[in-house]
């Protein structure tokens, strides 16, 4: 029944013309847009109680991360571990020192918040447009696609909050050039760096999907993760290193295995083809190499799309010889 419908539906959506297109989209568009409204309102309503109990949370001793390394550390670890004894009374006191920076952030924080929970209605909504003038088989693949692009972004989000975050405030906080200058830091230099690093951590464990798709369209093959493995640790410590710029190798750690973690994962979901399949697809690894654009959509390794259309030409080809 639910392939019938689509079917009807992909019939309806053949004989629509341009401007019925555009009169659909602006439907989805309409109704994304009224659900990001909804949930601003309702973010920029709850927006007190969420920015006392979630997003200051980090600045207080009693933070979740904090009280694990206390327990872990005991008294610093022996120089392995941070610190964190001290966990109960490490604070952080932020001052605004704009007129109007409390209001804009309160409204622009609702905003984003409303953006990131509201994402997976979107796509799905989106969804509900393209997916009649899709294959079957093509369906199937956006549909995990979408379920696991949406669940590796939320923990991303989860990292980078829970770990990537706290762990930056805790180093920078209590860093001091000299004693004379005392740190006061202000909202808006919290916010940006709490909404940039936890949205980056999100886009990054998107790393493994953007993999598999790349990899399905022949222009990654898991022999460039296997030649280039140690330039990726080496460039994954040094990007390590800037999001948590702390002087022990455990937080170092602790930020470089999940990341490495990533691309592990991300050679994994890419397919695994033949030699001469690799080198049809993608050529020799020479990062010289300069790739042929003139190459169309059937060149390309798409094992989706060239069963789809072959499956079409052969139906196509009975209907003519009947």
């Amino acid at each position: 029944m639910a392939n019938r419908s689509r079917d009807r539906q992909g019939e309806r959506l053949a004989e629509m013309g341009f401007w019925d297109h555009v009169d659909a989209l602006r439907s989805v568009l309409l109704r994304a847009g009224g659900v990001v409204l909804v949930l601003t309102i309702a973010f920029f309503i709850a927006m007190p109680w969420i920015f006392d109990n979630v997003i200051l949370a980090p600045c207080h001793g009693d933070f979740p991360l904090y009280r694990l390394f206390a327990r872990i550390s005991g008294e610093g670890g022996g120089g392995l571990l941070p610190s964190f004894a001290d966990g109960g009374d490490f604070h952080v006191e932020l001052i605004n020192i704009q007129l109007a920076s409390q209001f804009f952030i309160h409204m622009s924080t609702s905003f984003w918040l409303a953006i990131v929970f509201a994402f997976p209605i979107i796509i799905y909504l989106l969804w509900g447009f393209v997916a009649p003038g899709l294959y079957s088989g093509e369906r199937r693949g956006i549909k995990k696609a979408f379920v696991a692009g949406n669940m590796m972004f939320f923990v991303g989000v989860a990292v980078g909050y829970f770990l990537v975050f706290p762990l930056t405030l805790r180093f920078l906080a209590e860093y001091k050039v000299s004693e004379m200058v005392p740190n006061q830091i202000s909202l808006d230099s919290y916010m940006d760096n709490f909404l940039v690093l936890i949205l980056v951590m999100g886009l990054i464990f998107e790393l493994p999907l953007v993999a598999w798709l790349l990899g399905n369209m022949g222009l990654l093959t898991r022999r460039l993760f296997t030649t280039y493995r140690r330039h990726a640790v080496a460039a994954l410590l040094i990007l390590a290193a800037v999001i948590t710029p702390t002087g022990d190798p455990f937080t170092l750690m602790v930020v470089f295995l999940p990341i490495y973690g990533l691309w592990e994962l991300s050679a994994f979901l890419v397919p695994r083809y033949s030699e001469e399949e690799e080198e049809e697809a993608t050529g020799p690894v020479d990062p010289l190499r300069v790739v042929d654009t003139s190459r169309t959509l059937d060149d390309l390794y798409i094992p989706t799309y060239r069963s789809s259309r072959s499956s079409s030409a052969d139906g196509g080809g009975q209907q003519s010889g009947q």
